[in-house]
């Protein structure tokens, strides 16, 4: 028996706006050009150089640099296609990246996990990656999911057995952070063919996405870029993402890191725009700041806040859609700090009109799990969404004949008015609940003993038998030729 997956809530801003002026996106957008024709970036993989010297670029094979000219940039991002679908095993839950609203994922990849029953901390496991899959799915506030945890269980496959743990434990789309390298890739793929059926249904809904870091500064990554080349190849959305460190691996100023950045994710979307034009691509900017006292990487250092929803804007300045840096915190564990980190981040990247964001239910800079903190962050999500939103100002709402009945020094909770409206107020399920020996529960509990509830009754929609099968005998080819269980 199954439990009907509820549909997704994306956050529908009443309004957009720029956190820069056109002409400041203007002024960074001609930095990066500058900087990729001037500079260029280091590609290590022997493939890609190929492919961007036969399309034009300047190539030194001997230092592996690649610089771009602006109209070859220009040229090349002119066939990225601004919407498209990312596909859900659930066609319900299907996500369309056309300005209709911002779809959030998880977090991921975190290395460790508060143990559910111990409370200790210990390595996370392919176990983890399947209950915290469970419990996105039954939360509205999750559009996608990222494994949030590595399936430290299973060696060189961990990559693939966190897809195998998503696939069967949520009906949503699947985007992955560490499918990297070719050997991998061609399993992944394969993994997601199973889900899709068959391969026009995968290109036109893709279950799977990826998402390849660059290496700052102004680097590629030869595994992460050679199966990016696959999934587009295949008509999987790939982006990537730059996590430039203001102050170390990027300037020490905000808009000097923001063009370093830029020119990593943008060097990488002229490589598959080459390769395959009109494969589905997406620009991620997501830096830190070094704490110049200590060395320290900040995920969520107050000035910093403001540079994701800049990424918002360059990505859109290249014709693109984004992922956006949301819930990111330096918190060490569920609290104020954790709190305050997520709200401004998402908001302010929700009204510059992202369409995705990732970030939800990690502390300690993405790296531990406390199940319940996918909870808690989701609460802050809700908030968020109703503050977007804005208020209605129809003549029901403004309520004027209810205040002309009323009148001075009376009361409205006779009205049926009230009574209508107020079954319409949206309320937190995890704050302000009452404890029976009286005052406010403690939200942490509240969100622990709800993360256990999903996890005791949410089931749900599982693979087809023939699905399992095909993921079981995908997997064990992958451990068979790459590296099993350690």
């Amino acid at each position: 028996m199954f439990s009907e997956t509820p549909l997704l809530q994306p956050i529908k801003p009443a309004r957009h706006f720029h956190v820069i002026d056109e002409e400041q996106i203007q002024q960074l957008a001609n930095g990066t050009l500058e900087i990729l024709a001037e500079t260029g970036v280091h590609c290590p993989s022997e493939k890609c150089l190929k492919i961007y010297a036969e399309h034009g670029a300047q190539v030194d094979f001997d230092k592996q640099i690649v610089r771009l000219a602006p109209e070859l940039v220009k040229s090349s991002l002119a066939t990225a296609p601004r919407y498209y679908t990312m596909g859900a095993r659930s066609p319900a839950h299907d996500i369309h990246l056309d300005d209709s609203g911002l779809y959030c994922a998880t977090d991921g990849c975190g290395v460790e996990t508060i143990d559910f029953a111990t409370r200790q901390r210990r390595p996370s496991r392919k176990q983890d990656t399947a209950d915290m899959a469970r419990i996105a799915d039954y939360l509205t506030s999750i559009g996608f999911y990222w494994p949030i945890v590595s399936a430290a269980d299973h060696a060189s496959t961990s990559p693939l057995h966190e897809l195998d743990a998503s696939f069967n434990n949520t009906v949503k789309h699947i985007q992955s952070e560490t499918v990297m390298g070719e050997q991998l890739g061609k399993y992944a793929i394969e993994m997601a063919k199973v889900i899709a059926q068959n391969e026009e249904t995968m290109r036109e809904r893709p279950p799977l996405s990826l998402l390849v870091c660059c290496i700052a500064p102004l680097a590629q990554d030869k595994e992460g870029m050679e199966s990016a080349l696959m999934f587009a190849e295949a008509g999987l959305p790939v982006g990537f993402m730059s996590m430039a460190n203001v102050g170390s691996t990027g300037p020490a100023t905000l808009a000097g890191t923001v063009v370093a950045g830029d020119v990593e994710i943008v060097s990488a979307l002229v490589l598959i725009q080459m390769a395959h034009p009109g494969a589905p691509v997406f620009h991620s900017f997501m830096p830190g700041i070094m704490h110049p006292r200590t060395g320290a990487y900040m995920a969520t250092a107050w000035e910093g806040t403001l540079l994701y929803p800049i990424g918002v804007e360059m990505a859109h300045h290249w014709g693109v859609p984004t992922l956006a840096g949301v819930f990111a915190t330096d918190g060490q564990f569920p609290g104020w700090q954790t709190a305050g980190d997520a709200e401004s981040s998402l908001m302010l990247c929700a009204l510059a009109g992202a369409e995705t964001g990732a970030g939800l239910g990690l502390v300690e800079s993405c790296k531990l799990l406390y199940p319940e903190e996918l909870i808690l962050d989701s609460d802050i999500y809700h908030r968020v969404r109703t503050e977007a939103a804005g208020i209605d100002t129809s003549r029901e709402a403004l309520a004027l004949d209810v205040i002309k009945a009323v009148g001075p020094r009376s009361h409205y909770l006779g009205q049926r008015h009230t009574r209508d409206n107020m079954r319409k107020r949206v309320l937190s399920d995890v704050a302000n609940q009452s404890s029976p020996s009286g005052g406010m529960r403690d939200p942490i509990e509240v969100a622990r003993e709800k993360a256990e509830w999903i996890l005791n009754n949410h089931h749900p929609q599982a693979l087809e038998p023939n699905q399992q099968k095909e993921l079981t005998r995908i997997l064990a080819g992958a451990d068979r030729e790459i590296g099993g269980r350690e």
